[in-house]
């Protein structure tokens, strides 16, 4: 920087004794440059990109003209500080305000390229490779971690700040909070064994020991978050999460949802219509999925009815209850059109006489 300062001073000798002059000028034209040079770097860059198939580089080019244009624009400002008459501790602190802004803004930039790096790896991995897109949420985490305490390193850097005693206070202090926060530390603990080693995901259905159902919608470091049928959010500390028996129902060989229609019909009814209607209910649905393909089974003779089972599949957890109202409301209609008795609980109350009328005195 101070070569570049030393460059352009023959030119700002021009005019004369006017530092607060020079230094507008030269932060008007860091301002200018910046904005022409890293527009005319990002027209090159899709120029190059366009040729490409795959949308990483595409990416990278959105996110690198924000970070160049600023640290363009902070180097024009901290010359043209120095061109200031300010006093040296001012012009101190001000540097140091300049550092700081750009140090942040190259950490949201490690962050947003992290995350394309870390999507684009888990797009392709194999399912034995450890970045994949079940485990994305977690190096993305610690991604945001690392650069985080590597930009607030600098930024006391950037200050004048000793870390030593620092860090030797934080281990002392790290060792009292772990105490005081275990319950933290072990949903920190039993999130990153979540993340790697994925009972579920985003996007499954779950069912908890304590009954709760829904989809899973975000797996953060310290809990896991869960959108119920009801559209009520559930927010699970990790800790609990690991040490609680979960239901999978998205999970397995694929994401399809087996459903089970029990029915029963009177003693004496036809079981091979009553296979044939079901299997029509079961076929004639287009929700139901041909493969695996839908079954009956005749479960039991039950206390007044023959109880059969209607078994079929459906792609998705999510379709259990609409498939479910459906299929009962067509085996009902079908059953009736059909004369199929459908058994219901009565009682039949017989009085075996009258008690005797009373005589009036």
């Amino acid at each position: 920087m101070n070569g570049l300062e030393s460059n352009i001073r023959p030119l700002l000798d021009l005019m004369g004794g006017h530092p607060w002059l020079k230094a507008s000028v030269v932060a008007l034209t860091a301002l200018v440059a910046a904005y022409v040079l890293t527009g005319i770097l990002k027209a090159f860059l899709k120029r190059l990109v366009i040729r490409t198939s795959f949308a990483f580089d595409d990416q990278l080019v959105e996110i690198i003209r924000p970070p160049l244009f600023y640290m363009l624009l902070m180097i024009g400002l901290s010359i043209a500080v120095r061109l200031t008459p300010l006093g040296e501790n001012v012009q101190t602190n001000i540097m140091s305000v300049l550092q700081s802004i750009s140090i942040l803004i190259w950490m949201v930039f490690a962050i947003r390229f992290a995350k394309i790096v870390l999507q684009a790896i888990a797009s392709r991995a194999k399912s034995n490779e450890f970045i994949q897109p079940r485990t994305l949420p977690l190096f993305n985490n610690l991604a945001t971690i690392g650069a985080i305490a590597v930009a607030t390193y600098l930024i006391f850097s950037a200050w004048g700040i000793d870390m030593t005693a620092w860090l030797a206070s934080a281990g002392v202090a790290g060792i009292a909070i772990g105490f005081a926060a275990k319950d933290t530390v072990a949903n920190l603990i039993s999130g990153v064994f979540i993340l790697t080693d994925t009972p579920y995901k985003i996007g499954d259905y779950i069912v908890l020991d304590s009954g709760e159902r829904g989809e899973v919608t975000d797996i953060g470091i310290r809990s896991t978050r869960i959108l119920t049928r009801d559209d009520v959010e559930l927010t699970i500390p990790n800790s609990i999460m690991g040490n609680s028996k979960v239901i999978n129902e998205s999970g397995g060989p694929h994401e399809k949802y087996r459903i089970r229609i029990p029915v029963g019909v009177a003693y004496g009814s036809d079981t091979a219509q009553v296979r044939r209607i079901l299997m029509d209910v079961a076929g004639n649905f287009q929700k139901v999925c041909h493969y695996p393909a839908a079954r009956v089974r005749f479960r039991a003779f039950g206390a007044s009815s023959l109880d059969f089972e209607l078994l079929c599949w459906v792609d998705q957890p999510a379709l259990r209850g609409q498939v479910t109202d459906v299929l009962l409301e067509e085996i009902y209609n079908r059953f009736n059109a059909e004369g199929v008795e459908i058994p219901y609980n009565k009682q039949d109350v017989y009085i075996k006489e009258m008690p005797a009328a009373k005589e009036q005195p």
